[in-house]
């Protein structure tokens, strides 16, 4: 069995637009699979755990919004699948990247799998604005630089792990934002993890959650608090 954790504020409409196909995908393709949905706090009346439970899904309830990395954290703590991936609430990429994802752990004797846009075969670029794209690009030579051992795309919103692994990269993550890709790619690459980066296709983009300005300086904090609590040691693994 995979599981899969789909964080989400205020996202109920996406959700019933977006999973019922998905969920078809995965049945018809015989993938046994659990979807965690983790709503960060929303203030929807309950409309997305309804969603959710409609779905039969699991489904989990942040008390408050407190940031895409934290819904992520909670939803892998609940997670029994022998593979856990997590995605954006609007599936953004082809479903088909799930099963290349899956024979990458299964086959490919690799620890982590992540979605990278920058690599041939995929195609996400040039469905975006020139701003957000150069706002990427920046961050990601930054990271690939100084955190990432020369991965460019940390932001990819689709990234799968053998179950162990996760736990182990989750039960020392600490970065609530966005950025919190980057602190979980820093601390796989420090303790020498397996990683594989495939090509990803573009499908949709229904959640717009990103605020280039807004958002990028918030990631940029939060790099700088990744790099402290490497120099602290608190990605130390635990005895």
């Amino acid at each position: 069995m995979i599981s899969i954790v789909i964080p989400t504020f205020k996202g109920a409409g996406i959700l019933s637009k977006q999973l019922p196909e998905f969920i078809q995908f995965l049945n018809a393709s015989e993938i046994v699979a659990e979807i965690v949905v983790v709503d960060d706090g929303s203030d929807d009346n309950g409309q997305t755990g309804t969603v959710a439970k409609e779905l039969q899904c699991k489904f989990i309830q942040l008390v408050k919004n407190t940031g895409k990395g934290a819904a992520v954290r909670e939803g892998i703590k609940h997670c029994s699948g022998e593979i856990c991936f997590f995605t954006d609430v609007d599936i953004p990429f082809q479903f088909d990247a799930f099963l290349h994802f899956i024979q990458s752990l299964k086959e490919g004797n690799n620890d982590i799998v992540v979605g990278d846009r920058t690599l041939p075969g995929s195609s996400y670029y040039t469905k975006i604005g020139v701003t957000r794209k150069l706002g990427s690009d920046l961050f990601s030579k930054i990271v690939s630089k100084l955190f990432t051992d020369g991965l460019h795309d940390t932001q990819c919103g689709m990234k799968a792990f053998k179950q162990s692994v996760a736990m182990d990269l989750f039960s020392v993550a600490r970065i609530n934002g966005f950025a919190f890709d980057v602190e979980l790619i820093s601390i796989a690459v420090k303790r020498a993890y397996k990683i594989d980066r495939l090509p990803v296709q573009f499908r949709c983009n229904d959640s717009k959650t990103v605020q280039v300005i807004r958002h990028g300086l918030g990631m940029l904090k939060d790099i700088i608090r990744v790099a402290m609590f490497h120099k602290l040691g608190y990605y130390h693994k635990k005895e």
